[in-house]
């Protein structure tokens, strides 16, 4: 688990095909290695991936092929900045919202402007998570921790702030940037507990305007 506040930025150093996966050697920039050993998880760009060699400020992580097809490592070239944070422990500061690192979805960067001293991002996602996606609710963008500002179908706003931009990737984005989607986890298991008994029946549709009317949320 990982809280989305990110501690580093990283970069690739090289990227070495392995049979349909891919090995990726990251410098860890600022990130504090102390301690991390083989088998520890590392969130890049918000997917968790396992530490397989540590070598200093660096480490090396095997992506599989189904990774790279759902998530944007597959974009990644030698040089690119990756955001970098390490596991959260009991003693880690909740400062952002509970990240699995197990991205949903990828979106895309639709608008950018100015806003003061902030910029505001629009960000389009897949029709599947537009569900999951609330005004001021949570959401994960390439591993970062961001309050939802206002919602229209499948986009969304954000507004970042000087730091976030100087402390992540998000400064290099401009439209048509894919990026990694995490939503809330709260919001997809309360889905499956609005289920009930329905959530064993694979021919379940989910929850629809009809589950909600059935069962009384909808007058």
């Amino acid at each position: 688990m990982f809280t989305g506040i990110i501690q580093a930025l990283g970069e690739i150093r090289a990227l070495q095909p392995r049979g349909g996966d891919v090995r990726l050697s990251l410098g860890t920039g600022k990130l504090d290695m102390a301690g991390v050993v083989p088998s520890d998880s590392i969130a890049v760009n918000g997917v968790c991936l396992t530490a397989v060699v540590v070598e200093g400020p660096s480490f090396a992580a095997d992506v599989s092929r189904e990774t790279l097809s759902l998530t944007t490592l597959g974009d990644l070239k030698t040089g690119s900045r990756v955001n970098l944070e390490k596991a959260l422990t009991l003693a880690t500061p909740l400062g952002g919202h509970l990240v699995s690192g197990h991205v949903d979805g990828v979106g895309r960067v639709t608008g950018r402007w100015e806003d003061g001293r902030s910029v505001q991002f629009r960000i389009e996602a897949p029709a599947e998570l537009a569900r999951y996606i609330a005004h001021k609710g949570s959401i994960s963008v390439d591993g970062i921790s961001l309050t939802v500002n206002g919602v229209s179908g499948r986009e969304f706003d954000l507004n970042i702030i000087p730091h976030t931009l100087e402390e992540t990737i998000m400064s290099g984005y401009a439209l048509g940037t894919r990026v990694n989607l995490e939503v809330d986890l709260l919001a997809r298991y309360l889905e499956r507990l609005m289920l009930g008994d329905r959530a064993a029946d694979p021919e379940a549709q989910g929850i629809t305007a009809e589950f909600l009317a059935e069962h009384g949320f909808l007058r």
